[in-house]
């Protein structure tokens, strides 16, 4: 009996482990100073005046970084300001790229913000967008298995706290131009983008599909 009861509960054990991924705490600088900026990019890009920098998710976002390994990514993240290589899009805003997470190459999921803490990572949807950063993403340096695993739990993960409607890869955000949740008042701010790639949204896709998100808009600008 005593044989049967240790077999249970190291059952519940390995199950519990293997359905559930440890999201490591990394959190970037959150000052007062970043949140004033991220206050000043919601007034003055979305209309949005808040006591606060929190949003209301409803979308996830997946990207890739492109720079080679996390402690790489979180270094670019990290300070609140822009650095000096980004002029392309420092005249909109001071205010640091980030995202609320970092997946490495290794899927081992980092937090960097709260999830409900505005991230710069996406043009017109910062405001309902829970961002996803992917180490890698170069021909050199390709997505991996390990990474696409990380998203999905992830986003099911996500999906269970949060209304989300929709999940998109970065390069399909101007499908949202006509759409009620884009708030970007300046229609001469867009960036081409291509991550996290099509075929890595098509896995993630194909694996959460039963969360029955919306389908994505058809129009864009």
């Amino acid at each position: 009996m005593k044989y049967n009861v240790i077999l249970f509960i190291l059952g519940l054990f390995f199950l519990s482990c293997s359905s559930s991924k440890k999201i490591v705490d990394k959190p970037i600088v959150f000052n007062e100073e970043r949140e004033e900026l991220s206050k000043e990019y919601m007034l003055k890009r979305y209309g949005l005046n808040q006591n606060d920098a929190t949003i209301q998710p409803q979308m996830i976002v997946l990207h890739y970084t492109v720079i080679p390994t996390m402690e790489k990514t979180f270094e670019a993240f990290n300070a609140p300001t822009l650095p000096d290589w980004r002029p392309d899009i420092n005249t909109v805003s001071g205010l640091n790229v980030s995202s609320q997470f970092l997946v490495d190459r290794d899927g081992k999921i980092y937090q960097l913000l709260p999830e409900t803490t505005m991230a710069r990572h996406v043009i017109g949807l910062n405001h309902c967008a829970i961002g996803v950063e992917n180490v890698g993403g170069t021909a050199d340096l390709p997505l991996t298995e390990a990474q696409i695993n990380a998203n999905v739990w992830l986003v099911n993960y996500l999906t269970k706290k949060y209304p989300i409607e929709y999940l998109i890869g970065h390069y399909e955000y101007t499908l949202f131009t006509e759409h009620p949740l884009w708030l970007e008042k300046d229609d001469s701010y867009r960036t081409v983008k291509e991550d996290p790639g099509k075929d890595f949204m098509e896995k993630v896709r194909k694996a959460t599909k039963k969360l029955n998100f919306k389908p994505l808009p058809n129009n864009s600008k």
